[in-house]
């Protein structure tokens, strides 16, 4: 069971996505592998809400692996649903950024799914960890 921090996150933010056709297996469920990326999609945005995009990072010469994944599965969001994806930290990164995540749908009170994933600052060209940028640190001081 995913375990959310009890304090409150230091940047929260929501990305809304319809599903799609092609994002759903023969009964009609979004298939269980596309949460990872509506993670993704929501975690981009917010890092570009912030203010940074992914491609300055790569840029800059760093890449964010994902070092852990879990995915708990509460109920099934059906093709051209809308959801809300909404992606939390709670601590501020120094090496590893740690990610929550909720899917809600209008149809449902209680989240679809929950998520957490954590991802490493690298160096691209040694593939070593590292701190993350200043400029990116900076970020969770406003």
């Amino acid at each position: 069971m995913i375990q959310f921090p009890d304090t409150e996150p230091v940047i929260k933010h929501q990305l809304s996505l319809r599903s799609r056709y092609s994002e759903t297996d023969k009964m009609g469920y979004v298939y269980y592998g596309r949460y990872l990326e509506y993670f993704e999609a929501a975690r981009t945005e917010m890092i570009r809400a912030l203010g940074i995009s992914y491609s300055r990072l790569e840029d800059d010469g760093i890449m964010l692996p994902v070092i852990y994944a879990q995915v708990e599965y509460k109920s099934p969001v059906f093709y051209d649903e809308e959801m809300n994806v909404e992606v939390a930290v709670y601590k501020k990164p120094l090496v590893r950024l740690e990610t929550f995540y909720r899917i809600m749908t209008p149809r449902l009170a209680e989240p679809h799914a929950y998520g957490q994933v954590n991802l490493c600052f690298t160096k691209s060209d040694t593939r070593k960890p590292c701190k993350a940028p200043d400029y990116f640190l900076e970020l969770f001081n406003k």
